[in-house]
């Protein structure tokens, strides 16, 4: 992938938006905003009120019509596809180019969807997107734009605001709802993270296993899936947490998955 440093320098994310794109073959995913940005926010509530718990009930009943699932069910299948939709434009960002777009929960709004999945997310215009000093960027004067000292800073700046302020406290909001445990919701973040990454893998640069672990390491997650070769040699993700996808009425167990026998 190339993205000029004109193209850089105009549009903070271009290098998240084209790796999507190259990714799934489309700018119109199911789980993200086109484009990333949402331009008119009415019926999208901002993510604060799933991280306080206000909007949890009501958006966990529909899960549980929807699927016919368990309380439990309804509430790690939800999480599963939250983590992953919401994982993506940070671990791609960085990935790609080393630009993290910082989700604090204020900066991103949720909407729910009539079909799969249960969640579409997309950003505020106001998004800060963390930078190397390095970066096109870090010269533009963005207000959207911080730079960070190097590449512990970035990272740090990726945990503090995607688990530490984001998706730490919706956990513990998610327990206030239902008793799941955080070892079951945190291993959907890391799968989440290395699907993402392998979903991506012709597109970015470096080794897939490598960044793969930076990322698992940053979260503090890197015990709860590993990466093992598939049928071909390539790569897979090997979970060892459940999303409890087998207890819905028509049971799915999942590629990974750690009920799978060989």
């Amino acid at each position: 992938m190339t993205v000029l440093a004109g193209d850089r320098t105009a549009a903070p994310l271009a290098p998240v938006t084209a790796t999507l794109h190259a990714a799934f073959g489309t700018d119109d995913l199911p789980g993200l905003a086109s484009g990333l940005f949402v331009s008119d926010d009415l019926g999208w509530v901002p993510a604060t009120e799933l991280v306080d718990g206000a909007r949890l009930p009501e958006i966990l009943a529909v899960a549980r019509q929807r699927w016919s699932a368990t309380p439990h069910a309804a509430a790690a299948l939800t999480w599963k596809g939250y983590a992953y939709w919401l994982c993506l434009p940070v671990v791609l960002g960085w990935a790609s180019a080393r630009r993290v777009p910082l989700l604090h929960p204020e900066d991103v709004l949720v909407r729910v969807e009539e079909h799969r999945p249960l969640l579409r997310l997309g950003l505020r215009r106001t998004t800060t997107v963390a930078v190397l000093p390095s970066d096109p960027l870090a010269l533009a004067n963005l207000p959207e734009v911080r730079v960070v000292a190097g590449e512990a800073d970035l990272l740090a700046a990726l945990r503090a605001s995607l688990l530490d302020a984001h998706l730490a406290p919706m956990l513990d909001a998610l327990h206030a709802q239902v008793r799941l445990g955080a070892r079951t919701l945190l291993g959907s973040v890391a799968s989440g993270v290395a699907h993402g990454v392998l979903r991506a893998a012709d597109s970015l640069p470096g080794s897939s296993a490598e960044t793969i672990s930076t990322l698992l390491e940053t979260l503090g997650v890197a015990d709860l899936v590993d990466l093992v070769p598939g049928p071909t040699g390539e790569l897979t993700v090997q979970r060892r947490t459940c999303c409890l996808a087998f207890t819905l009425p028509q049971p799915k167990i999942c590629a990974g998955c750690c009920l799978r026998t060989a």
